[in-house]
C-alpha cells in the first residue's frame, strides 16, 4: 500500500521533493492543490511539472479510506463510518455549532485504554493511524462539504474520537502541524482540542510543543478509587502522578485546561463527588473548566445516565465553590450518538453475517 500524502507535513514534503530531483517551491504547489483547492487526483495538479506529479503517484496515495457509512441527525451531525485500507473500520462526526463546524477525529482503531462506560473500548487497540489517515479524515469531511456546495468549511477539530491520542504521540504531532499549516487548511490552533484520559509523561512532552492548541483531560472520577473502578488508566497513572503533570502543563503554557467528565448514575453523579472535584482543581481553578457529560448508554453495558436533577446539584455545587463548569450540549443522538456506537455494530453484524454463511454452508 502506497502512503497517504496527507501524511507529510509541509516542511517533510519539501524534503521529500527536493531528495527525489524536484525543486523547492513544487511543495507550496502541491500543498494548494492538496489543502486549498481540495483535488483528490494527483493528474488535477494543473501547474506541477508532469515529472514531479509521475513521482507523487509512484510513491503516494491521496485516497485511503472509504465511506462505508453516513448517518445524518436532524440536528445537523453527521457521523461517518470509513473503511481503511486493511479493512479495518473507523468512525469520524461532524458537528454543527453557532461558532462553525468540528469534527472529532478518530486516532487509533480500538482502544486499549478501557474505560469501562465507553463503547470505544469494547473493541481492543488494531493498530495506531498513521498521521495520513488522521488528518484524511478531516478531508473526507470537507470533500463531503465541498460536494453540497454552501461554501462551508470545517473551522475547528476535537481529537476525542475512538483511541487515545497521546498512545499515538508522534502522528498525532504530524497531523496537528499539518492541519493547523496556514499554507492549508490554516484551522487555528485554539480551534484544535486534544483530549487524554491521562497519560502522565506525554502530558508534559505536549506542554514542551510549545503550541497553542489547547488540552482536554478525561478525569470522570475525583478520587483514585472511582477512578480505577471505571478508568483502568489510573492504576498507572494515578490522581498522585497526574495532578503535577496538570500543574506543569498549566505553568508552561499558561492555557486553561478542560476537564471532562461524564456524569453516570449512582456511581460518580452525587454532590459528594462534586465536592471532591472542586477540592481537586481548586488551587488551579483559575485555567480550569469542567465539561459534565450526560451519559450515552452503549448496549450491554451497566451504566445509566444520570437524572436531571443529578445533573443540575452537580453543575452547581461546582459553580457555587468557584469552578467553572457547562454541561456538554448533546448532538447527535439519533444516530449512535456514544463514541465507537456506530463501528462496534458493524462489527457485530460483520461477524454475525460471517457466522451465519458458515452455517449456511454447514461448516
Amino acid at each position: 500500500m502506497k502512503t497517504s500524502i496527507y501524511g507529510l507535513t509541509f516542511e517533510q514534503l519539501t524534503d521529500w521533493l527536493v531528495d527525489h530531483g524536484e525543486k523547492k517551491f513544487r511543495s507550496k504547489q502541491v500543498w494548494e492543490w492538496l489543502y486549498q483547492k481540495r483535488v483528490t487526483d494527483f493528474d488535477d495538479m494543473k501547474n506541477v511539472n508532469q515529472s514531479c506529479i509521475d513521482v507523487l503517484k509512484e510513491n503516494f496515495t491521496i485516497e485511503t479510506l472509504s465511506e462505508e457509512i453516513k448517518q445524518e441527525s436532524e440536528d445537523g451531525t453527521v457521523k461517518y463510518l470509513f473503511k481503511l485500507h486493511d479493512g479495518n473500520i473507523i468512525e469520524t462526526v461532524l458537528m454543527r455549532f453557532n461558532y462553525g463546524l468540528s469534527v472529532c477525529v478518530t486516532t487509533q482503531v480500538g482502544c486499549n485504554i478501557g474505560c469501562s462506560f465507553c463503547a470505544s473500548g469494547v473493541l481492543r487497540k488494531n493498530r495506531d493511524l498513521t498521521g495520513g489517515e488522521i488528518t484524511e479524515q478531516i478531508m473526507k469531511v470537507q470533500h463531503d462539504l465541498d460536494g453540497k456546495q454552501k461554501g462551508e468549511r470545517v473551522s475547528h477539530i476535537v481529537v476525542m474520537g475512538i483511541g487515545e491520542p497521546f498512545d499515538n504521540y508522534d502522528n498525532l504531532i504530524d497531523f496537528l502541524n499539518v492541519v493547523n499549516d496556514k499554507k492549508g487548511l490554516s484551522i487555528g490552533a485554539r480551534h484544535i482540542t486534544v483530549s487524554t484520559s491521562g497519560i502522565a509523561p506525554k502530558m508534559y512532552e505536549f506542554a514542551d510543543e510549545g503550541i497553542q492548541i489547547n488540552l482536554a483531560l478525561s478525569i470522570h472520577a475525583p478520587n483514585n478509587e472511582l477512578r480505577t473502578q471505571i478508568m483502568k488508566i489510573n492504576r498507572a497513572y494515578p490522581l498522585e502522578k497526574l495532578m503535577p503533570a496538570i500543574d506543569y502543563y498549566l505553568e508552561k503554557t499558561n492555557r486553561r485546561i478542560t476537564f471532562e467528565y461524564i456524569l453516570l448514575k449512582d456511581v460518580n453523579d452525587h454532590v459528594k463527588e462534586a465536592h471532591q472535584l472542586a477540592d481537586l482543581l481548586m488551587d488551579k481553578k483559575h485555567l480550569s473548566y469542567v465539561n459534565l457529560i450526560p451519559y450515552n448508554p452503549v448496549a450491554d453495558n451497566p451504566y445509566e445516565r444520570s437524572d436531571k436533577e443529578a445533573i443540575l446539584n452537580f453543575y452547581q455545587t461546582l459553580m457555587d465553590r468557584g469552578i467553572k463548569c457547562g454541561v456538554r450540549t448533546e448532538h447527535g443522538t439519533d444516530i449512535d450518538a456514544a463514541c465507537g456506537q456506530l463501528r462496534s455494530k458493524q462489527i457485530e453484524k460483520e461477524k454475525a453475517r460471517k457466522k451465519g454463511k458458515k452455517e449456511k454452508a454447514g461448516v
